[in-house]
């Protein structure tokens, strides 16, 4: 990077400045290479696998597409700043029990957009799961196993939606 820009994100909880600056350089640079956010995958720097993906002013977006210089003041999620708790960590253990993980590369996207989904769409058919997730690549596990693991998650979050309703 280099340049004059300055830009303000509050990244995963914590207020970060970037100084110097690339007017054109994107989220994705910013990120890593600026605040050495590595959870956040370069991969195709054109929006079409998804291993990039962050919740943006709470909306997924790859990040490789959104320049630094729009989401100045944004509030950014990558996987990290998901946590450990409730359902991200339910969407990250329910991929290692189901077998939904091999290289990892893709893991931390379909993370965020799943567990983005399930946020917003808990009862999300599997038509509407590979609809949320068609922006996200996975060389190694196929989808199957992906998809099974979100349907696992489903299942048991409504199970617990019913054991918390009585």
């Amino acid at each position: 990077m280099s340049g004059g820009e300055t830009y303000r994100l509050h990244v995963d909880g914590f207020p970060r400045t970037v100084s110097g600056a690339w007017i054109g350089d994107s989220l994705l640079t910013v990120l890593r290479d600026a605040l050495g956010v590595t959870a956040v995958k370069d991969a195709c720097e054109q929006g079409r696998c998804g291993a990039c993906s962050v919740l943006l002013d709470g909306r997924l977006a790859a990040s490789c597409t959104v320049l630094a210089a729009d989401a100045d003041g944004a509030r950014v999620v990558t996987v990290a700043g998901l946590g450990t708790v409730g359902l991200a960590r339910a969407v990250r253990a329910t991929f290692l029990a189901e077998g939904a993980v091999q290289c990892g590369f893709c893991t931390p996207g379909f993370v965020v957009a799943v567990t983005d989904l399930l946020t917003r769409r808990p009862d999300a058919d599997a038509d509407e799961l590979r609809e949320a997730l068609a922006g996200n690549i996975c060389r190694c596990t196929g989808y199957g196993r992906i998809i099974a693991a979100v349907q696992a998650v489903q299942r048991d979050r409504a199970v617990q939606r019913d054991r918390d309703a009585r």
